[in-house]
């Protein structure tokens, strides 16, 4: 085919600017491996006149991305201005209801919108990919909707935020404290001034409700995944895990438990010398786990100018052949209504407790937790000071509605003198 692939570029931030700068380089090699030239045709952003490093004056510009998504000499959006609704999501409605495909790196969007922009892709017979939106250069999501495809998929699970992961491996590194990393990282480029979305889960969180779909050929539901983020995690909860042998990640879980689906991203603790506890600083891993195929693990960047043009480019050189898929591996209107978990899986807990330093103090958790079926695998009191008695418990697999209520009873005790810590253990 011959016929160059025409791309109007809705966005010109740091991923849009990594579209451009591969176009612009590899303009060769693209044509070779699409088999047919890819051009970029016309370009929107909020700022004309801004100096972006990269040659602009061959591209069209509209000032309304809408009106991009709407002009005859562009065969495929690329949407990266981001945001769940509002101009993003206009865009890719405009787009799809015009017969023109669509590639985008918008994971809110999708976790949020993705059901309807699927049945909207697929009935105008257009393509609406996302590779770019989970894990930035890892192809997670074809290898869930195409490499895996003969697979009934178990488990899925992974580090899906870099700025946790940073924080988390150089609070261990430098014994500094949640709040002086934080700010490090926001110094070096990895946490933005308001880092609650990435630091509070709900970044990893969506990525995970795509996934979710993808495994397990269900609608996307983000509202209803447990979210918990790292801002409550300890600089001694760290060092303790890792004189345990465990490090501490925010873990995104996703698993088909008794029929119903549970996804959960919460900080874990996992062993220390699993692929999971290795993997340091901004980079993303996720596991993927099938019937026949056992254990998959895609490691590498998960955000970044180049890694998530990589990831989009990659969508649109499929586009170029003519690969026009399900939106989520499966027909939109196939995917099954959630149905979600109302109770997490069992599992085993690392516990802290601060306690007075009297007789009969641990016997009496000892026996709060044995009255409520949590059976203890290893105790240890750790050096205490004038402030209490800090005591460490890794239980057995229990329950997590009574481990809760067990925890609620002892923070009533009169020598427990901080609200009990508990840390799911994850099987990795």
């Amino acid at each position: 085919m011959t016929q160059p692939l025409r791309i109007g570029l809705a966005g010109l931030g740091t991923v849009g600017v990594g579209v451009i700068r591969i176009v612009q380089d590899h303009a060769e090699m693209l044509r070779a491996r699409a088999g047919r030239p890819i051009e970029i045709t016309a370009v929107s952003a909020r700022s004309r006149h801004r100096d972006r490093g990269v040659a602009l004056a061959a591209y069209a510009w509209e000032d309304d991305p809408v009106a991009l998504a709407r002009r005859d000499d562009v065969d495929l959006v690329i949407e990266v201005m981001g945001g769940e609704n509002g101009p993003a999501k206009a865009t890719t409605k405009t787009a799809l209801e015009n017969g023109k495909h669509v590639v985008t790196a918008n994971k809110a969007m999708m976790a949020r919108h993705g059901h309807e922009l699927a049945e909207l892709a697929e009935k105008n017979g257009v393509a609406l990919r996302f590779e770019a939106a989970v894990a930035g250069g890892i192809p997670v999501v074809k290898a869930l909707s195409e490499g895996l495809a003969a697979n009934a998929i178990t488990r899925v699970l992974g580090v899906l935020n870099g700025t946790c992961n940073y924080i988390l491996t150089e609070m261990e590194r430098t014994g500094a404290a949640y709040g002086k990393v934080l700010e490090d990282a926001q110094r070096l480029g990895y946490a933005e001034a308001d880092p609650t979305f990435d630091v509070g889960g709900f970044d990893a969180a969506q990525k995970l409700a795509l996934l979710t779909s993808l495994a397990f050929n269900t609608r996307v539901d983000y509202d209803n995944l447990t979210i918990e983020g790292i801002e409550r995690v300890s600089l001694a909860d760290i060092e303790h895990a890792a004189e345990l042998g465990y490090r501490i990640k925010l873990l995104g879980v996703t698993q088909v438990e008794n029929g119903a689906v549970e996804s959960r991203m919460q900080p874990c603790l996992v062993p220390a010398e699993s692929l999971l506890g290795e993997i340091e600083g901004v980079t993303n891993m996720v596991v993927i786990e099938g019937d026949s195929v056992g254990r998959i693990i895609l490691a590498g960047p998960g955000a970044g100018e180049g890694p998530t043009a990589s990831a989009i480019m990659g969508d649109v050189i499929d586009v170029a052949w003519g690969l026009i898929l399900p939106v989520f591996g499966h027909p939109a209107a196939a995917l099954a209504p959630s149905n979600p978990s109302k109770t997490s899986s069992r599992a085993a807990y690392y516990l802290r407790f601060l306690l007075t330093d009297a007789p009969g103090t641990l016997a009496k958790v000892a026996t709060a937790l044995g009255e409520a079926g949590i059976s203890i695998n290893r105790m240890r009191q750790v050096q205490h000071s004038e402030g209490g008695a800090p005591v460490l418990i890794l239980t057995h697999e229990t329950d997590r509605s009574a481990l809760d209520g067990a925890l609620a009873r002892i923070a009533g005790f009169e020598a427990c003198l901080e609200t009990p810590v508990a840390i799911r253990i994850e099987d990795v």
